[in-house]
């Protein structure tokens, strides 16, 4: 990585910010809008419009909790203590973090928790990207230049949209209308939302022109973050799925829709440039040469990210607990030999349940008995050292399991701040987009060659037998779900994934369970399901985020919150 490439693009993007807030200072009693850039001094310099174009990848940072402070907010959210996976049947967040009335199905209009500041920065960056669009026509750039760049925009852009629907179902769209302080902000129809159908179709149509202009490699290590031509059709892939979804068709079943889905994810596969990468724990810490990623976020020498190792590491060793995986995903992982664990004759022995597991286990999970850094992971009772006997109790996992996916084990858990996190966070990968294929694939035609093949290569990096040869389409369905489930845990997938389902009336009113371990005097264990956070709840209502009081006050009441709330 060039260092002193990055340190030149946040410059930039400081003297940005320098060169928007000065104009406001000069004279308190003559206001200048907030909303104008001072002189139009970023559209008469090429470097600091590019530098406007980074910024709206990194967007507005809304909450105290968005990494160290030092860092600014991530492209989807950021690296925060909390993962979205502590809003599922995944994990909880060991000391809340503002998760667990999400959990209990508690938010509201006035506190989303974790999940309030979508809104706001979706909107915030959608109108950064119509600022760029009104503008770059005039900007002394080649032609060229002005394609790739209008190309990034129009992809940050549909992203942004993309995280509005995929939360708030129907959403207004602004098109490319800049909106300006004295323009009619209680109009009428800016508050109108459109059809989910429509905004699909939408962003679907900004990916596809984004598509055309964006490259299919990057030219260096320091654009890595930035959109490809992957990138946008990869993410088509998955709004297109969504759209096929239950939750998105109102359990109308369009076989169509399903093969618009499987096509989109077809022509990602079709560019032969991606492939899964050898080692699945590894991948998680590679944002360098790694032929699986195909949309991520690296961090930079200066501006590290929250370290992850003491934010999630066990107490035993100096960490915090943080996201903590519950029992239910454990219970999902298949034997070695490719048999769900309460299949007869899967070999499962519920006093010794860690052995013979899915290798995708043993690098998500840390349990029990784990090899970590420098001795066994010790979760048992009475004297583990990482259970609430050990130190820093207050610290102990709720849930008798750690979180191993993201951590880097070379990576210090105590003292980290000289030496945070430099893990990449991904957003797209090549496995989600096979899996997105198969799913697709199979709701349009059935269990075909090509839905085996893609679930199988999947499973095969791992060592996982291939799947049986003789599922029917709903038997198909169960595995893909169940594979999506193991191969995309802790990403951010599951809490749309069974919202898209409609099956989160089942998982998210499941009680978050754990294991309680007990060590025995002759030195057996015993091991014993326990609820580990209670009052998990889950109401229709919920499938959608309500959109936040304030937004609704604004528009003076013409926004309309989503139903039930």
């Amino acid at each position: 990585m060039n260092k002193n490439r990055y340190t030149y693009i946040y410059s930039t993007i400081l003297l940005l910010v320098l060169l928007i807030t000065s104009s406001c200072d000069q004279d308190l009693l003559n206001v200048q809008p907030t909303d104008r850039l001072a002189d139009n001094a970023i559209w008469q310099d090429s470097s600091l419009v590019e530098a406007f174009v980074i910024n709206t990848y990194i967007g507005p940072r809304l909450t105290n909790k968005e990494g160290v402070e030092s860092s600014g907010a991530g492209f989807g959210r950021t690296w925060e203590y909390a993962l979205w996976s502590s809003l599922t049947d995944e994990s909880i967040y060991n000391n809340d973090d503002d998760t667990w009335l999400i959990q209990r199905g508690e938010l509201s209009p006035a506190n989303l928790g974790i999940a309030g500041t979508i809104w706001g920065r979706s909107y915030r960056v959608i109108r950064d990207c119509n600022l760029f669009l009104d503008n770059i026509d005039d900007v002394n750039m080649s032609e060229s230049k002005k394609q790739r760049l209008t190309a990034e925009i129009k992809f940050v852009r549909a992203y942004r949209y993309h995280d509005l629907i995929r939360n708030y179902g129907e959403v207004p769209l602004m098109g490319d209308e800049v909106y300006q302080l004295e323009d009619n902000l209680l109009a009428e129809d800016l508050y109108e939302k459109a059809s989910i159908s429509e905004a699909i179709d939408y962003v679907v149509s900004e990916l596809d022109k984004a598509a055309q202009n964006l490259p299919t490699d990057h030219n260096s290590n320091w654009e890595k973050g930035r959109a490809t031509k992957g990138a946008a059709l990869a993410l088509k892939s998955r709004l297109l799925l969504y759209a096929a979804s239950p939750l998105y068709t109102d359990g109308n079943n369009d076989p169509n829709k399903w093969q618009a889905a499987a096509d989109a994810a077809e022509e990602v596969m079709n560019m032969q440039k991606y492939s899964l990468y050898p080692d699945y724990g590894e991948l998680f810490l590679t944002p360098y040469n790694n032929s699986e990623i195909i949309f991520e976020r690296v961090y930079t020498f200066d501006n590290r990210h929250l370290p992850l190792e003491i934010a999630n590491g066990p107490n035993g060793y100096g960490g915090w607990a943080g996201n903590t995986p519950l029992q239910n995903l454990v219970d999902d992982y298949e034997m070695d030999n490719g048999m769900p664990i309460d299949e007869s004759g899967s070999g499962y022995d519920p006093q010794n349940p860690y052995e013979d597991r899915d290798p995708r286990f043993y690098e998500t999970i840390l349990f029990n008995g784990a090899e970590y850094r420098d001795r066994e992971v010790e979760t048992f009772v009475p004297g583990g050292r990482d259970s609430e006997d050990g130190q820093q109790p207050w610290n102990t996992s709720k849930t008798g399991y750690y979180l191993r996916k993201f951590i880097n084990p070379d990576l210090p858990i105590t003292n980290p701040w000289n030496g945070q996190s430099t893990q990449p966070w991904i957003y797209i990968r090549y496995a989600e987009v096979l899996l997105n294929y198969a799913e697709a694939q199979n709701e349009a035609t059935g269990p075909d060659a090509s839905v085996h093949d893609a679930v199988n290569e999947v499973r095969n990096r791992v060592g996982m037998p291939d799947l049986p040869q003789n599922l029917t389409q709903s038997e198909m369905r169960e595995r893909i779900r169940n594979e999506r489930r193991i191969e995309l845990a802790f990403e951010e997938h599951r809490f749309y994934d069974v919202r898209r389902w409609e099956i989160a009336m089942d998982t998210e009113n499941e009680p978050a369970y754990g294991m309680r371990i007990t060590k025995n005097g002759d030195g057996s264990l015993e091991y014993e399901r326990k609820v580990a956070l209670d009052g998990r709840s889950f109401e229709e209502k919920h499938y959608w985020l309500p959109i936040p009081r304030e937004e609704i006050q604004a528009s003076d009441g013409q926004l309309e919150q989503n139903p039930g709330y």
